[in-house]
């Protein structure tokens, strides 16, 4: 049902475009969905795969959108990733092969402990009110409304 759609990938931003097709990350704290907290779902760019809900979002401080777990763990795949000399563990969506960011062991503990450090430019985000419409309805009861 997903995958990566060419229609999709034709009206990526140049940004978009270079996150989640050439492994690019965008600056700290310029992504669109840092300071979103509002009831709903994240879902690929690419793809439209759900990957987030935001009641696993936090604020995590270091620039990012940040998950404590994806909406189903098949939804996401994690790598090894040993570019700029670091070991890190990079996280793209299962069915649309977009890179998405990287998964840390520095999240809530009380939460599971990862931080899914996730770029803005791979996500498109589905408000709660919308989600019935655009058929992401099964996830309705994984959101929160933050009050």
């Amino acid at each position: 049902m997903y995958r990566k759609d060419p229609d999709a990938l034709s009206r990526l931003t140049p940004e978009q475009f270079r996150v989640t097709q050439q492994n690019g990350t965008e600056r700290p704290g310029t992504g669109e969905y840092v300071d979103t907290f509002e009831p709903g779902l994240y879902v690929d760019i690419v793809s439209g795969e759900p990957l987030f809900v935001s009641a696993d979002k936090f604020e995590s401080g270091c620039g990012w959108p940040s998950f404590t777990k994806p909406v189903e763990p098949a939804g996401v795949r994690e790598l090894r990733d040993t570019t700029h000399g670091m070991v890190r563990t990079e996280v793209r969506s299962a069915h649309g092969d977009s890179h998405l960011g990287h998964v840390f062991p520095d999240g809530p503990s009380d939460r599971g402990g990862l931080r899914y450090c996730i770029n803005s430019a791979s996500l498109r985000f589905v408000p709660k009110a919308e989600m019935e419409a655009q058929g992401y309805g099964t996830y309705l009861s994984q959101v929160e409304d933050r009050g």
